[in-house]
């Protein structure tokens, strides 16, 4: 996110970046189906965040509650977090062994900008479970994770 008018920009730093993003997340985001949060509360750096969605309607994943782990690296925004689901999930874009949201395969991660958020990549990957290529797969036994 920058700031600023006339040709200038002010880069706001990373820690004021997700101290925004903590507070959207608490307040819960649109129609609740996705959330996130610290995962620890006493890490300074905020590293590690838990993220949660749930299933879209009209899909294999409808009323699945779908939980995540996302990782801010210091060079956070600049570089997207890592993702990994920690329910498991069968997606085109979602490593079957690891949970890990395969980068190449998910384009909001693969064509990353800074302005983009933990919500984005959330959001994202609900619309991604109702795909066409998604919608339908086999899943795995709900309550099981990786």
């Amino acid at each position: 996110m920058t700031l600023g008018s006339g040709g200038s920009s002010v880069v706001v730093p990373r820690n004021f970046r997700l101290l925004e993003e903590l507070e959207r997340g608490e307040k819960g985001i649109g129609d609740g189906t996705v959330s996130y949060g610290m995962d620890d509360g006493d890490d300074i750096y905020m590293r590690s965040w838990t993220g949660t969605i749930i299933g879209p309607h009209n899909t294999v994943h409808e009323g699945r509650i779908y939980q995540l782990k996302l990782f801010c690296d210091k060079d956070y925004p600049e570089k997207p977090p890592s993702v990994r689901f920690h329910s498991r999930i069968n997606m085109t874009c979602v490593n079957h062994e690891t949970g890990v949201v395969e980068p190449k395969k998910f384009g909001l991660i693969a064509n990353w900008q800074r302005e983009y958020t933990m919500e984005d990549i959330l959001t994202q990957l609900k619309k991604e479970m109702a795909a066409a290529h998604n919608r339908k797969l086999v899943q795995p036994p709900e309550g099981t994770y990786f």
